[in-house]
């Protein structure tokens, strides 16, 4: 279904648009950065904070803990300050970029399974899948930024995988 290649691209592809993103929203103000867009997670930086920490947890899931949500708290306003938010962020995606370097084709097999913050019952899913879910909820949310990044007057760089130093 999917390869050890494909994940180091999207690992790229996701550094890549992240700093894109991130720079464009440097322009801004705090107040223009957490100001009600109307999307989903509101903000700019409430949705940046959402991929942030979803990433985190999905992560850990595929690493094999079945209870992230028990070290890592999701939050839409944590953090708040934008230097640190950049800061951590570019951390998390050499996290990323690290675990996708180190998996082989043999790695994307298998099923994992996590225990979701509701308490509802455990799920279990194919490991490839919950990679592509990864990469693709990253693509979603970033979407949405990019949208609200441009409705501000930012321009953030193009999205195709073609474009991609």
């Amino acid at each position: 279904m999917i390869s050890a290649e494909y994940c180091q691209l999207l690992a790229r592809y996701n550094r890549w648009q992240n700093t894109s993103l991130i720079t464009a929203a440097d322009g801004l103000t705090d107040t223009e950065r957490w100001m009600d867009q109307g999307a989903f997670f509101k903000s700019i930086a409430a949705t940046l904070n959402h991929l942030y920490w979803a990433d985190a947890l999905m992560l850990e899931r595929i690493k094999g803990n079945e209870r992230p949500q028990d070290t890592v708290t999701h939050s839409l306003i944590s953090p708040s300050d934008w230097a640190e938010f950049k800061d951590l962020r570019a951390r998390r995606d050499a996290e990323i970029e690290q675990w996708a370097v180190g998996t082989t084709n043999a790695d994307l097999n298998g099923v994992i399974r996590w225990y979701p913050p509701d308490g509802s019952a455990r799920i279990e899913m194919p490991k490839a899948i919950c990679v592509v879910q990864l990469f693709n909820h990253q693509t979603h949310h970033r979407g949405q930024i990019h949208a609200m990044l441009t409705a501000t007057g930012a321009e953030p760089e193009p999205t195709d995988i073609p474009a991609m130093p």
